[in-house]
């Protein structure tokens, strides 16, 4: 299992100009075979700051994600909706236990 973390920034006063995109990104990529989960969330103490969460399968099926039409419409909506600083991180699973 792959977990993909992390977030990025969107200005704030665009934020919901851009909750189109992204909600059609998320809705696109949980429909991808091997996406466990995909989600984006905006931080409490910092309406600029979307925190960024995906689940995969295995490497495979996210390399195929990247190569997707509606990542790469998300990826060059970025500079209409001010989207920067993108710090994410993947992380390789091993295996999951409920707290």
């Amino acid at each position: 299992m792959i977990i993909v973390a992390g977030s990025v920034r969107v200005d704030p006063a665009k934020r919901e100009a851009a909750r189109a995109i992204m909600e059609k990104v998320i809705t696109a990529s949980r429909g991808e075979d091997g996406c466990i989960d995909y989600a984006y969330a905006v931080d409490v103490l910092d309406p600029g700051l979307v925190r960024v969460w995906e689940v995969w399968r295995d490497r495979e099926t996210l390399q195929r994600h990247f190569q997707t039409p509606h990542l790469g419409e998300w990826r060059a909506a970025w500079p209409t909706f001010g989207i920067s600083d993108r710090k994410l991180a993947i992380y390789d699973v091993s295996g999951t236990t409920a707290l």
